[in-house]
């Protein structure tokens, strides 16, 4: 008589049955699922892919695009939609406020489906990179104007065998997966650009409806402009400040009296002429803002003027960043700097921010080309012995 053992080396009738029951199971009691088929990275070597044959505009699925950051950005999906059925507990998105921020705490799913029904379906194993969207998840009453409800995609990050998927036979029949919420982003481009509505091809995509990105771009523009209204220019504003004139010890110079003003009946009037300062009399960093002290007049332009008077303040545009110069009487006197600019790029062409930080000029040093990033003992290295 044979030993009796519910294990087998083949996959016998005691295991098709259980299969068939579990398969039935998923029938009845489960959700349907929309796979989008992942075929693998963008092959740059072919056009578009047809309709008909989407499969040759990509390679492998098992190859991997980027082997240094091990990413797949260029995805290719089918443009089929395979259903199938699945099961997975529906649980409330919290947030978790333990630590440091904002995290939601339940946003992954672990959705189960059967083995053989699902491999039959998609024609391979159900993998990492494969997206699934869930119909009964749709929004018909979002907050918006739009007229089509908001559709759930998930993209697979992994599987594994479900430990309840292994029967009395010890053979599974269930896979495990795990899901996160897709993102606007470069690998799902394939599937955010298909038709919101599938009778209106050629409305409005599924990007315009999940995408956040205008909404982000909003928001940080908002916040952009109210940091540049609380703080317009970089460094610190003293424009508003009154400088007074030192000599070299550093002490307040004396101001010059008109004597025939001098009224001693009505208390003393006096006509103070004010020695325009040499300099502003505040120290920091990133002060200069190209204003004379004391709202002065100025003049501005790429060249001195011809005849200038003492004390007189002119800003030349044609230096960068631009520069203030006084008149001493004699020649002209470097005063500052215009180095307060506005923190976002609009002004990176009229600082030297933009340009030392990327600079993209060259010079032939020793009939060699070189960029001025590049360091020059390369290119004196190569010049040759007069």
């Amino acid at each position: 008589m044979p030993r009796l053992s519910l294990y087998k080396p083949e996959r016998g009738n005691d295991f098709e049955f259980l299969d068939r029951q579990i398969l039935e199971m998923f029938t009845v009691g489960g959700t349907d699922l929309f796979v989008h088929k992942y075929l693998g990275p963008k092959n740059p070597d072919t056009a578009d892919a047809t309709a008909d044959q989407p499969q040759y505009d990509a390679v492998s699925h098992t190859n991997i695009q980027d082997l240094l950051f091990l990413e797949n950005r260029d995805r290719k999906y089918d443009k089929d939609v395979y259903t199938m059925r699945g099961v997975y507990s529906v649980q409330d998105v919290d947030f978790d406020l333990s630590q440091f921020g904002l995290f939601l705490q339940n946003d992954t799913l672990m959705l189960t489906i059967h083995i053989r029904s699902s491999v039959k379906t998609l024609g391979r194993k159900i993998m990492p990179g494969d997206v699934i969207e869930l119909p009964h998840l749709r929004d018909e009453y979002a907050q918006n104007d739009m007229a089509v409800a908001l559709k759930r995609f998930y993209v697979v990050e992994d599987v594994n065998r479900a430990s309840e998927g292994f029967t009395q036979t010890w053979y599974p029949h269930l896979y495990r997966l795990k899901l996160k919420q897709i993102l606007d982003s470069q690998e799902y481009k394939d599937i955010l650009d298909l038709p919101a509505e599938e009778d209106a091809p050629g409305g409005s995509t599924l990007r315009n409806l999940l995408s956040t990105y205008e909404k982000e771009m909003q928001i940080n523009n908002a916040v952009v402009k109210q940091a540049e209204a609380d703080a317009a220019k970089s460094g610190y504003d003293t424009s508003h400040l009154f400088t007074l004139q030192v000599d070299d010890e550093g002490k307040t110079e004396l101001v010059t009296v008109d004597s025939a003003t001098l009224d001693a009946s009505d208390g003393i009037n006096v006509d103070k002429v004010m020695v325009p300062p040499d300099k502003n009399g505040y120290q920091g960093y990133l002060l200069g803002d190209g204003l004379p002290p004391n709202g002065e007049t100025f003049g501005h332009g790429i060249s001195f003027p011809v005849e200038p008077s003492t004390h007189d303040y002119f800003l030349r545009t044609d230096f960068l960043p631009n520069r203030l110069f006084k008149y001493d009487g004699n020649r002209w006197v470097k005063l500052e700097d215009g180095v307060r600019m506005t923190l976002t790029n609009t002004d990176n062409k009229s600082t030297l921010k933009g340009g030392f930080v990327n600079n993209t000029n060259a010079d032939t040093i020793g009939g060699e080309t070189v960029q001025e990033r590049q360091s020059l003992s390369k290119a004196l290295k190569a010049k040759p012995d007069n």
